[in-house]
């Protein structure tokens, strides 16, 4: 009974709220289990809180509510203030709220304004602002949303069912606080064949064993509805897209059953001979077969391996093939793999087995050695000719062609081009070079031949041939004062051929001596001690000790050497200062390596001197013989490409010299007869008197200049100009011209001008003249 009065209650409250009569805090107050009844509270504004629907289909503006008090009278003004007044929200002097706008809860859902009194005639506030606010009731007009149009899910193959997929999510933004309007619904309308959604959660799970090889994907059409339990409202749908994870659960096969591969028998090891192509329905990363030879017979030539890429098998050399030798392996090969499941998911019909027939192909190889290198010794006092060892190459293939062999490395061995044998073509020395190494080549005869080489090397043994030799010259001093006992200088020795284990030196002298002694130390060295002291520097000042060193080779051979001892002054410690000594050889300090390098220098200084002189002496008289050689006259013909103007042109060219005549240096000559001439056809001058001026001119130039060419010099002019009164001194235009020019002065000028007068008739002989 208390529920029912409880619930009349608040259904009045509801009422009288959204007819603006008043609020319902203002109606129902309180009601507790005491059965108290319901008191109203007085006061002067008489509203709270004002209800009304969002989307009204009505016409705007429509009434919201009304504004009341007890202070109302006839010339009350209502004003409110806050979100929406005046715009959305109006009230009017009775105080009636009006929307002038459909109103939409999702957009905003409650309104908080302010209204207030005022008299119209005084403007005076009739009471406090008071704080009201207006809340829209919600109606279902909108629909869930999923927060993807489509979404993507995966989900591991032969999962078992129940597995979650993926979780689809839909929002209502209508109000949740009304029975149905948010409430949201899921179900799958397309491709529930294999899965099932939560009705509430919308969470997708599998409901069979999916595996991937039959189907990769699959789509679904999900939907979301409010109200539900209702045949009407709102729904919404969206695409889900559930791949299938692959896992190695099929095992790999063979494409065929039996396979045929070729390959060229001069692969290297490691190379790849074939592949045989295997198909897994699994995805790559999850296809891991093993591949092995069912019968191992040839195991040890051939290995079976997966590719790194496609999984392929690979059959791989181990050996190098010979095509000579087999021609043709079968082998049988099993693939096997490792699944998630313990037998996968095998057909007895797929392929783990396949026969392989490999062919071997012949190519032509280079001939081959017996060894991968030779080593051969011989002695180093072997005669020209003696034979070393012989090396072998033969051709692998069947047409077994000639093989010819050939050198390189030196000129110390030679090699039969037939049969490979290598003898000596020069002497050996052990010491200047214990080892040869030389590269023999083998080529097949014929055409084309193949080729191939190996490395031979040879070792020159040693003979007893060198005898020991000091390692330095000693310059040994002695104290004047020294003790007997003391060591004056240790010497070492050396040899050089080959010192083997048991091999030394040894040290004795030739005859004894009475001042010094020599000490073998067995170890190629030996100290040379002074026997008996007391030495008087001015009665006897150099000592020589003849010294033997002998090797225990075979033959034995000794070494002879006189070593200079030199008495000298003693220091404070009773050592020897062979600054001190009077011997000349102590004072200079030059060994005789040195002085031998210095006299050599010298000699050579005064042969490239005297080469010098000879050199320039021989010029010399070439020049002397040149000029004294008679009748031969060196002449130089010099070319003027540009010439002057003639007399009009009196700055390009001084013709002065050419209008002066010297007639007391000519004389009338006879008639010449042309003679033998150094050039071809040349023309005597036209004019007399202008051309023996110039040559007189140009004979005393010739004469005072001591730069000029000291021959005689043509100079050929082939025109001078217009209008010139010296006319053309070109003698190619004048051969056949009558001049009566005498030119026997020229003879008078000696034998440097004879050709120059043979150039004009000039005949030396009829004035005394003998060439």
């Amino acid at each position: 009974m208390d529920v029912l009065l409880w619930m009349f209650c608040f259904i009045i409250s509801q009422i009288l709220a959204t007819h603006g009569i008043e609020n319902s805090r203002t109606v129902l107050r309180t009601y507790d289990n005491s059965r108290s009844i319901l008191h109203r509270h007085k006061r002067d504004w008489r509203w709270n809180t004002l209800y009304t629907d969002e989307e009204k289909k009505t016409t705007l503006p429509h009434l919201i509510g009304k504004l009341s008090s007890t202070k109302v009278n006839g010339s009350a003004r209502f004003v409110i203030e806050g979100e929406g007044a005046n715009t959305i929200f109006k009230v009017d002097d009775l105080g009636d709220i009006y929307a002038w706008k459909t109103l939409d809860r999702e957009e905003k859902s409650i309104y908080h304004l302010q209204a207030q009194i005022f008299d119209k005639r005084t403007n005076k506030q009739l009471e406090p602002a008071s704080e009201f606010e207006i809340k829209l009731n919600d109606i279902n007009d909108n629909a869930p949303r999923f927060t993807h149009n489509i979404y993507n899910g995966s989900v591991i193959e032969m999962s078992k069912p129940g597995t979650r997929v993926l979780q689809v999510i839909a929002v209502d933004p209508d109000d949740s606080s009304v029975s149905g309007h948010a409430k949201v619904t899921y179900s799958i309308i397309k491709g529930g064949e294999n899965f099932r959604i939560d009705l509430d959660t919308g969470i997708i799970t599998s409901s069979n064993v999916l595996d991937r090889e039959q189907q990769k994907s699959y789509e679904l059409v999900v939907r979301a509805k409010d109200m539900p339990g209702y045949e009407g409202g709102f729904s919404s749908t969206a695409s889900v897209i559930i791949t299938l994870e692959d896992i190695n659960d099929n095992v790999a096969t063979f494409t065929k059953k039996q396979y045929t591969i070729s390959v060229l028998e001069d692969r290297p090891i490691g190379s790849e001979a074939g592949m045989l192509q295997i198909e897994d329905k699994d995805e790559p990363q999850n296809t891991n077969p093993m591949f092995s030879f069912v019968k191992q017979d040839y195991s040890g030539l051939f290995d079976v391996v997966s590719d790194n890429i496609t999984k392929n098998a690979v059959i791989v050399l181990k050996q190098l093939l010979d095509y000579e030798k087999v021609k043709t392996y079968t082998m049988e090969v099993e693939v096997t793999e490792i699944t998630t499941e313990p037998l996968g998911k095998r057909d007895p019909q797929v392929n783990t087995r396949a026969m392989v027939f490999l062919n071997v192909l012949d190519v032509d190889e280079p001939p081959v050695f017996q060894r991968p290198s030779y080593f051969f010794s011989i002695f180093e006092n072997a005669s020209l000719g003696s034979h070393v060892g012989s090396v072998f190459a033969e051709d692998p293939d069947e047409a077994q062609k000639i093989v010819r062999y050939s050198i390189n490395g030196g000129n110390v061995f030679t090699i039969n081009r037939d049969s490979g044998s290598i003898k000596t073509s020069n002497n050996l020395d052990r010491e200047m070079n214990a080892w040869h190494n030389v590269t023999i080549t083998a080529v097949e005869d014929g055409p084309g031949g193949k080729e191939s080489r190996v490395s031979v090397f040879l070792k020159v043994l040693d003979i007893n041939d060198n005898s020991p030799e000091l390692d330095y010259e000693y310059d040994l001093f002695v104290c004047a004062n020294a003790r007997p006992g003391k060591v004056i200088q240790t010497i070492a020795a050396s040899d050089k051929d080959e010192m083997t284990n048991g091999q030394r030196l040894s040290f004795y002298l030739d005859h004894a001596h009475s001042n010094f002694s020599l000490v073998d130390n067995h170890d190629n060295t030996a100290n040379i001690t002074l026997k008996q002291g007391g030495f008087n520097p001015d009665e006897k000042k150099t000592y020589f000790l003849p010294v033997v060193i002998s090797d225990n080779g075979r033959p034995q051979l000794i070494s002879t050497y006189t070593l200079e001892i030199v008495v000298c002054g003693c220091d404070a410690n009773a050592e020897a200062e062979p600054y001190s000594c009077r011997g000349a050889y102590a004072q200079t300090g030059v060994s005789v390596h040195a002085l031998t390098a210095i006299l050599l220098c010298i000699l050579a200084i005064l042969v490239i001197t005297l080469l010098i002189v000879m050199r320039r002496k021989f010029k010399k008289d070439s020049l002397v013989t040149l000029g004294k050689s008679s009748g031969e006259i060196h002449e130089q013909l010099v070319s003027y490409d540009e010439e002057g103007g003639g007399e009009m042109d009196t700055n390009g060219y001084d013709v002065s010299v050419l209008n002066s005549v010297r007639h007391s240096s000519m004389r009338p000559r006879p008639e010449a007869q042309p003679g033998p001439c150094l050039y071809a056809t040349v023309q005597k001058p036209a004019a007399k008197g202008d051309m023996a001026v110039m040559i007189e001119v140009k004979k005393d130039e010739a004469d005072h200049d001591r730069d000029g060419i000291p021959y005689d010099t043509l100079h050929i002019y082939g025109y001078e100009g217009s209008e010139s009164l010296a006319g053309s001194l070109s003698s190619l235009e004048s051969a056949s011209s009558d001049s009566d020019l005498d030119y026997d002065f020229l003879n008078d000028w000696g034998p440097r001008f004879k050709t120059l007068a043979e150039l004009y008739g000039v005949d030396g002989a009829e004035n005394g003249y003998e060439y």
